[in-house]
């Protein structure tokens, strides 16, 4: 691995990177790909304003949106939206079908670069909302030290999306990354 700047790590076969506005279409095609293709979401892109104005909703505080591509193309996403008091929403988690697992951990190392991010942020907590179809995602959260809690639970800044119905939490410890 070569050396990397903070919010961005590269290897030999992917990079992820802080997100650039020259990546928006493929990003949208990614999520909006996964979430309708794959899980059966009936969403547009339309339907997520978020995705349309990526920096001015996510890189904004102590939020940050990362890409990781490969070979030039987008092959996953996640993004930390600050909450106020600390507190971050994990988002827009997106692994492409052929690089997930351990083969690339692609998912494991977009989590190392939010983590860290939230970390050097002063982030104490991480709060996100996933669709029950997320069965893989649920797996993967809970073996990232995540917790699954009730909804009741989550701060009241939190944006809860219409299709969340598992919620999960981790606290961020400095000592998390040396």
């Amino acid at each position: 691995m070569e050396p990397t700047l903070p919010g961005r790590i590269v290897t030999a076969d992917q990079q992820i990177l802080p997100f650039r506005p020259d990546l928006r279409r493929d990003v949208l095609d990614l999520i909006v790909g996964i979430q309708r293709d794959e899980f059966g979401i009936e969403i547009t892109a339309e339907q997520q304003p978020d995705l349309h104005d990526i920096p001015g909703f996510y890189q904004m505080g102590s939020g940050n949106f990362w890409v990781a591509l490969a070979g030039g193309r987008v092959v996953g996403t996640i993004s930390l939206l600050d909450i106020g008091n600390h507190q971050g929403a994990l988002r827009k988690m997106f692994v492409h079908p052929e690089f997930r697992g351990s083969r690339y951990a692609t998912a494991s190392r977009l989590l190392d670069v939010l983590l860290d991010w939230a970390r050097q942020q002063e982030v104490h907590d991480i709060f996100l909302g996933t669709t029950s179809k997320f069965l893989a995602a649920h797996r993967f959260y809970q073996k990232s030290g995540f917790s699954e809690i009730a909804r009741s639970a989550l701060p009241q800044a939190f944006p809860i999306m219409r299709v969340d119905t598992r919620f999960f939490h981790r606290r961020v410890e400095v000592g998390d990354f040396a």
